[in-house]
């Protein structure tokens, strides 16, 4: 199975979890009954128990510790500690957000040529595995509609974290919604539908704390997963329309140093392009995923000490790399 298919398939899985946590009772905050529901069970701190008297403050500390801020811990640490081996991988193969991101930059671009209205030219109408796509009007009603509808479930969705989603789902369905749901219904699809349509990717880089500091973390790391460039080949992208270039979601240049790919997601869509316009060069393409020692030619812009790996993301072509540089 190709990598982009399984990042698909990582992605869409996640995206309906996502939408189904809340009426399935696997995680929300309930507002009503003022406490998390965590499996389908109360998940609270037990203060309630201690204002009435029925358990100690040894019992209510405990409560806060393994309820909540174990909890935490381990979240964020574990996220931290992901983001500082692998980098933003959460962003590239879970996010509901960038994967929206993703379909909708898809379909701009098979409206317009480009994937965003603030590209300054159309990106190339030849596609990395040689196919032409020529832009055509007939998408951009399909676009909008896109923006609109993830815009509205995203803003149900988030609805539903909050409120008890049967009362929520039945007053949508009966049209009883109440004025408050009216309003952040109404507000949240309009906020998201704008994101959507106008920034995206401009968001995942600029605006997303949660990227920002898998971001951080990431850079804190100089030998951690990166895309490395193999140099010495550098002459064979001549014959290139700049094909990693023109794929990445996040508008980023992957042959050049990790600081200028901070919100680099690992999506590896610019390998796998790369890869298919050299499919017929015996070496393959000049961009892999590297890792460890291999990683730091692509930190300091200095050629590699010894001879390191890359692996390609099928796994099975490995190619001797003397230098890796930006």
């Amino acid at each position: 199975m190709r990598l982009q298919t399984r990042r698909r398939l990582f992605q869409s899985g996640f995206f309906t979890l996502f939408v189904l946590a809340p009426p399935l009772d696997l995680l929300r905050l309930d507002l009503t009954l003022g406490h998390f529901i965590l499996l389908g069970q109360d998940w609270t701190l037990g203060l309630e128990a201690f204002l009435h008297g029925e358990a100690g403050p040894g019992a209510v500390a405990w409560g806060l510790f393994w309820r909540a801020l174990l909890p935490i811990v381990l979240v964020v640490g574990g996220g931290v500690c992901a983001a500082w081996r692998w980098g933003r991988l959460y962003c590239g193969w879970l996010c509901p957000h960038f994967s929206v991101v993703e379909l909708i930059n898809g379909l701009m671009r098979r409206a317009s040529g480009k994937p965003s209205l603030w590209e300054r030219r159309p990106l190339p109408q030849r596609r990395p595995d040689g196919r032409i796509q020529v832009p055509g009007r007939l998408w951009w009603p399909l676009t909008g509609l896109a923006a609109l509808a993830f815009a509205f479930l995203w803003a149900l969705t988030l609805l539903g974290y909050l409120l008890p989603p049967f009362e929520l789902y039945h007053n949508l369905l009966h049209a009883t919604l109440t004025p408050n749901q009216l309003r952040f219904l109404g507000v949240g699809t309009t906020l998201l539908f704008i994101e959507f349509t106008f920034a995206r990717h401009l968001f995942c880089r600029f605006g997303c704390a949660v990227g920002l500091f898998q971001s951080l973390a990431w850079m804190a790391n100089d030998r951690a997963l990166v895309v490395g460039f193999d140099s010495r080949r550098a002459r064979e992208c001549g014959d290139c329309n700049n094909a990693c270039d023109n794929t990445c979601p996040m508008r980023l240049k992957p042959r050049t140093l990790k600081r200028k790919m901070f919100t680099c997601t690992e999506c590896a869509r610019c390998i796998d392009a790369c890869g298919q316009v050299k499919a017929h060069t015996p070496q393959g393409g000049l961009l892999a995923w590297v890792q460890g020692d291999a990683a730091l030619p692509v930190v300091t812009g200095r050629p590699a000490v010894r001879s390191p790996q890359l692996r390609y993301p099928d796994g099975e072509r490995v190619i001797p790399l003397k230098e890796v540089t930006s």
